[in-house]
């Protein structure tokens, strides 16, 4: 869940997360209609969830008592992406099936193991990460029409230089753009004919 001018921060509620002053949580409140909701259920969908330190801290707080609304989000593997959690803080020990990894090679070798598909849901900072790191296999996209000028965004450093294919687009009838994008290989360059 994205802006216009890229921001990603606190999609679902004030409260969300304020860090820097952020006052625009649950913008995409506005935004919600049929087409919007039945994209979110499918993307609810069982899977693993890879998750920065700070959204895994709002998901550990509230998912292990609303898993009725994300069937399968409790029985996943939460695989949080923390340089100062240990494997044996209450955080990650009270909710079931989450595991710390520190490192990017730790993130390739979860990637190339077998097993579900690994889904990462806000975590900014990590998304740059992997952005940087030549991990991302695929972006869901849901542009909002608005712009906040200021907050966290999906691209704000070094993503590495990459191609997407669009595989599937929709326009809801509130104006959000929701568009997947698999990777398609290196950036290729050339003359426009005039």
């Amino acid at each position: 869940m994205i802006t216009l001018d890229g921001v990603m921060q606190a999609p679902g509620g004030p409260k969300e997360d304020t860090s820097d002053g952020f006052k625009f949580g649950g913008w995409t409140a506005p935004y919600g209609d049929k087409v919007y909701d039945e994209v979110v259920h499918k993307e609810l969908q069982p899977a693993d969830y890879l998750l920065g330190r700070k959204t895994y801290e709002i998901w550990a707080a509230y998912w292990p008592h609303h898993g009725d609304f994300w069937p399968g989000i409790n029985e996943g593997t939460k695989y949080v992406f923390s340089k100062n959690l240990k494997k044996y803080d209450p955080l990650v020990t009270g909710w079931k099936n989450s595991v710390v990894i520190k490192s990017p090679a730790d993130i390739k070798k979860i990637k190339n193991s077998e097993g579900s598909d690994i889904h990462v849901w806000g975590s900014s900072k990590l998304v740059q990460l992997l952005l940087k790191n030549d991990l991302v296999d695929e972006l869901k996209l849901k542009i909002h029409p608005l712009t906040l000028g200021k907050g966290k965004k999906l691209f704000d450093t070094g993503a590495i230089p990459a191609a997407f294919t669009l595989t599937d687009s929709i326009v809801t009838s509130t104006g959000v753009i929701i568009a997947n994008y698999k990777r398609a290989g290196k950036v290729t360059t050339g003359t426009l004919g005039v």
